[in-house]
């Protein structure tokens, strides 16, 4: 009997799935492709030029997470304040949406490599970032059909769930048919 090697009913292991055998493929002809560009990059422009890339992409890829997380930060503590009337909610100028994109370009801007200097600045900029917004948003609602009903399905779509406008209604379910049961982590006091 091996232990930690799980096995099916015949003795062999089970089968891996599709992207599980292609994602370490996929990573590898990356690395390759990111040498090869980098290499080529240096033949033309030099290695000093190479090296003033690479430091300019961890540079600037550090400032943008640093700044796409003051932002998470502000809106996390904004979100904690009472609420405002509805006029003094937003400014005009203020970005509606999350930072998540904004953080994987600044995280691929900090890998070294050309190509993933090149995908970073994809996800920073307004209007592609909106184009993989939506493609993201359709892949993840095809994902969510095929959950189809069920605990995790409905588990699944009730995250999704958004009001129309946009808010979101905190708040606590009080059931009033049974009676609060005592509170046992506290210590006790003699009475």
């Amino acid at each position: 009997m091996t232990f930690g090697a799980q096995q099916t009913m015949d003795g062999r292991p089970p089968k891996r799935g599709r992207a599980r055998r292609l994602i370490p493929l996929a990573v590898a002809v990356w690395a390759v492709l990111e040498i090869w560009l980098l290499m080529m990059v240096a033949d033309a422009a030099g290695g000093l030029t190479v090296l003033a890339l690479l430091v300019g992409g961890v540079l600037l890829g550090g400032f943008v997470i640093k700044r796409a997380g003051r932002r998470a930060w502000k809106r996390l503590t904004e979100s904690l304040q009472p609420p405002k009337a509805p006029d003094d909610a937003r400014g005009p100028g203020a970005t509606q949406g999350g930072n998540g994109l904004t953080m994987l370009g600044g995280l691929l801007l900090m890998v070294p490599g050309l190509l993933s200097d090149a995908a970073g600045l994809l996800c920073l900029f307004p209007p592609t970032r909106a184009l993989l917004r939506k493609g993201l948003q359709r892949g993840v609602d095809r994902r969510a059909a095929s959950f189809g009903p069920g605990p995790l399905g409905d588990a699944f779509q009730q995250a999704r769930m958004h009001r129309p406008d946009g808010k979101v209604v905190q708040g606590e379910v009080i059931r009033d048919d049974e009676p609060p049961a005592p509170r046992q982590d506290g210590p006790r006091l003699p009475r």
